[in-house]
């Protein structure tokens, strides 16, 4: 906790944010910083401010020691409404540059491209602020320790904290000393985890305290968790997929389902084009924040599909379809790899791409404008800001059909022809920009994404998308040495791999085995898992350090909390498992339960951010099944399996027995067989899918 002489000092530097900024002075268009050697996009824009931006590293931070100066590390992203805003309102303004560069050592950073930096950061706001968000601006002591931090703030504001901050540091630059001491041992603090005992054992009962915590907090008239803003976080509702599965609890399957229902008919889903906005600001799903990230639409693709494989519904299907038609037509590049993000902004202006106005729809559609008005919930008065409209639907069409005296297949008609010439005339408006570095991790994610899709629906051209990631990353992102970088853009990499990148392409990478039973796949997740064991491993309290060593930054952050991505630890964890079976391997699945047991009372405190924690507790409590398919007719049977939801099987198999411990002296010449095993014991084998059915389903 920070002491009351830095609660009150803060509270004294905590400036309201103004409505508007006085006329800035904008500084020449020839202006370049250090920024225009980084292939980060985010930094690129921000190379020909007049503030004399350098990117995170020794150069900026040597300098800042040799001068004597504070810090600035202002942080951000490209798809970042507020920070381009704060952009135009300040640091493309001389008057603030010149207050920077007069007193300060300015450095800006791309958080998908070092979030190692943000996450200690984003802590220390955290606790000096109680909040916090991005734009992200920390001003810190030239070793880095932060002292004050704030998100956006107007030039004039900007301009008051930073004239306060140098007069402090030069007048009184022990207080400021104090402030820092005090932040960097609360952060440090906050790393500290709460043994939970010796206890190795998890049971049902757990599970069900996780799901009654859970349940607590859940908005089961709108979906996802109460209040607002609504971000999806698939790992919840991967959890409650689980759950339902293995208790056949009908209520945590209608939150699910509620949510998958308002996702997809609300504003947050892009309705003409497909894909996702990172969050909806609303309680009901239906005004987003416009930028489309690629980690959100690869989980969601993943969640749709498998919530497909449960219920066959035809509507989960379509969203897959149209998101993967969006991945592909806006964020995919020629090598196969995918882009970071579409920003929010075009010409300047928050989802000018994505509304519209009802003359608009009269003009464009001509005929069943009325018709298309009600169901996309279009007024004159505007359903979001004045006169413009978010394209949201209310009912599902099933529905919306009859009640206006029409048939299913004629309203879908009417529907598809009206979507067809309002997508038209919206491809001819200036889009968002693009930010097109390729992050290893996200693609990961999106690889999965593809995988689930494929196994769902059966599509070829879904598991061809994901085998070009797959050789994309083994080819450009994976070194000699197994080691991993960060991020690639114009043919070259950039920063070493952080943990969470680890962790999703060795999942991504089994995943594709299991979809392919080509083993390739896992022996290169085996090698990066060795290649993470030894070097972010953390002996003595048997959790990953999200970097493989501390270098130039003020603490070695653990990522355990599980957000929008799921923490890189317990998908490590689910990984240890998982490896642990195929290869026979002991020593990772104790390695697994030593990391569960490590937050095991987080998890209760604190559900809704351990939701891929509580996936990885299901692997104790319900043993999956491990099914064996060998023989030529393999991958037939294994996408008949394929047609149901089973989150506790671990497939293995192919045209011969292979390498794997599980395959051994299963072949069977002549025919193709079906091998159930669980606890080391197989049941008879079959040859026919229903009969391997029957015996998965036993309890």
């Amino acid at each position: 906790m920070l002491g009351k002489t830095a609660i009150c000092l803060f509270h004294c530097f905590l400036l309201m944010v103004s409505q508007s900024c006085s006329q800035k002075d904008k500084s020449s268009a020839q202006a370049t910083n250090a920024l225009i050697h980084e292939t980060s996009p985010y930094l690129l824009q921000h190379a020909h401010n007049p503030v004399d931006w350098y990117p995170w590293g020794t150069t900026a931070l040597q300098k800042a020691k040799k001068e004597n100066k504070l810090l600035i590390v202002s942080i951000g992203y490209a798809a970042c409404h507020w920070c381009h805003v704060m952009e135009r309102e300040c640091f493309e303004d001389t008057a603030v540059a010149s207050a920077m560069n007069k007193d300060y050592i300015s450095i800006k950073v791309d958080r998908e491209e070092r979030p190692d930096i943000d996450q200690v950061y984003m802590q220390a706001a955290q606790l000096m602020n109680g909040r916090a968000g991005w734009p992200l601006n920390i001003i810190a002591l030239p070793d880095g320790r932060p002292v004050f931090s704030g998100t956006y703030f107007s030039k004039d504001d900007w301009l008051i904290v930073l004239k306060r901050l140098a007069s402090l540091y030069k007048e009184r630059p022990r207080r400021l000393q104090n402030i820092a001491q005090r932040v960097t041992q609360g952060i440090r603090s906050a790393e500290v985890l709460i043994p939970s005992g010796k206890d190795m054992d998890f049971s049902k009962e757990m599970i069900e305290a996780y799901y009654r915590q859970v349940r607590s907090q859940l908005d089961l008239e709108n979906g996802g968790t109460l209040g607002a803003p609504k971000f999806p976080m698939p790992a919840n509702q991967q959890f409650l997929l689980q759950y339902f599965y293995y208790t056949r609890h009908e209520e945590a399957k209608a939150a699910l389902l509620t949510t998958l229902d308002k996702i997809a008919s609300g504003g947050i889903y892009d309705q003409l084009g497909g894909g996702f906005a990172r969050y909806a600001t609303d309680e009901k799903w239906r005004v987003p924040h416009f930028e489309k990230m690629l980690y959100d639409n690869a989980q969601l693709v993943s969640l749709y599909a498998k919530a497909y494989q449960l219920t066959k519904n035809p509507d989960y299907k379509k969203v897959v379809y149209e998101t993967l038609h969006f991945i592909r037509q806006a964020l995919t590049s020629p090598e196969g790899a995918f882009y970071a993000s579409l920003n929010a902004d075009s010409e300047g202006e928050e989802g000018k791409y994505y509304t519209w106005t009802a003359d608009e729809i009269d003009l464009l559609l001509e005929t069943d404008t009325d018709l298309l008005k009600e169901y996309y919930q279009i007024s004159d008065e505007g359903n979001w800001e004045a006169g413009k409209n978010i394209l949201y639907v209310s009912t599902v069409d099933s529905v919306f059909a009859p009640a206006h005296g029409l048939t299913l297949p004629a309203w879908q008609s009417i529907l598809g022809k009206a979507k067809g010439k309002l997508l038209a005339a919206r491809n001819k408006r200036i889009k968002p920009s693009l930010d097109d570095k390729v992050l290893t991790s996200w693609n990961a994610l999106m690889m999965t994404g593809y995988i689930d899709a494929y196994r769902a629906f059966g599509e070829q051209a879904f598991l061809e998308a994901a085998l070009r990631n797959a050789n994309f990353l083994k080819d450009r992102v994976i070194n000699d040495h197994e080691g991993l970088t960060r991020s690639y853009k114009n043919g070259k990499t950039s920063v070493a791999g952080f943990l969470d990148d680890y962790g999703y392409v060795i999942s991504a990478f089994i995943s594709l085995y299991q979809a392919t039973f080509d083993e390739t796949w896992l022996y290169e997740a085996k090698a990066l898992m060795e290649y993470a064991l030894a070097h972010f491993l953390d002996q003595e309290n048997h959790l990953f350090y999200y970097t493989s060593q501390q270098g130039d930054i003020i603490l070695r952050h653990k990522e355990i909390a599980d957000d929008v991505i799921p923490a890189s630890n317990s998908e490590m964890a689910k990984n240890l498992y998982l490896l642990g079976i195929y290869f026979d391997q002991k020593d990772y699945m104790e390695q697994a339960r030593k990391m569960l047991v490590q937050v095991k009372n987080r998890i209760l405190q604190y559900p809704l951010h351990h939701g891929n924690w509580a996936l990885v507790l299901n692997y104790f409590i319900f043993e999956p099944y491990e099914v064996a398919i060998i023989g030529k007719n393999f991958k037939e049977k294994r996408q008949s399996l394929d047609n149901y939801y089973f989150p506790n099987i671990i497939l293995s198999g192919g045209n011969t027995e292979g390498s794997l411990p599980l395959l051994k002296h299963k072949m069977v010449e002549g025919q193709t067989t079906i091998y159930v095993c669980q606890h080391k014991v197989c049941q008879l084998p079959v040859t026919v899918v229903e009969d391997a059915l029957a015996q998965i389903k036993q309890k």
